[in-house]
Formats: C-alpha cells, structure tokens, sequence
C-alpha cells in the first residue's frame, strides 16, 4: 500500500537549505523510490496554526517500508546533519488506503 512521507519544516536560510539539502535529497528520495508531490513554501492555516508560514513537503512512496529505508539509510542520515542547522522540521508517514 502507498505512503506518504509529509514534512512540514521551518526553514531559517532557504538558499543553503535548497543547496546543501535539498538538491541532494531530492536525489535521494528518487533513488528510495519516492516521488514529490508538492514542496512548496508558504503553508496557511485554516484550523490551529501549528504550521502556519512554514514549507510543507509531501512526498509518494510505495510502501512505508521505503520511507523506513530512506531515513535510516546512511547516505540520509549524513544529510539530516546538514539540514539540521538550516530547518526545524515536523516529519510523519501516513499510509495510504
């Protein structure tokens, strides 16, 4: 079953974080199998606020397991140390029906 992996980040210097993240990640996420369904900035919300102004990433995959893969995979969690300093992040998995 599909899942989708969707971020919700606040991003404190969208250039470096575009370049030094967000280039190579994108070549990550094709190599797990993912592909992006929206990156867009400028999240507005209608009930809460938690995320209000932030970017908002939703990424396919074809199973949960993929996404597992991905986070866990050693070529990823050298990135998670280069986004670290660039963005606070919200991640989550939610499997499709």
């Amino acid at each position: 079953m599909p899942a989708y992996m969707i971020v919700f980040a606040d991003i404190h210097d969208r250039g470096r974080f575009i370049s030094e993240y967000g280039a190579p990640a994108g070549e990550l996420v094709a190599k797990f199998g993912g592909e992006y369904m929206v990156r867009a900035p400028g999240v507005a919300s209608l009930e809460g606020g938690l995320f209000d102004g932030q970017s908002a990433v939703i990424s396919k995959w074809p199973d949960r397991g993929a996404i597992e893969r991905f986070w866990n995979s050693p070529e990823y969690t050298e990135l998670k140390a280069v986004r670290a300093p660039l963005a606070d992040c919200h991640v989550m998995i939610v499997e499709g029906p």
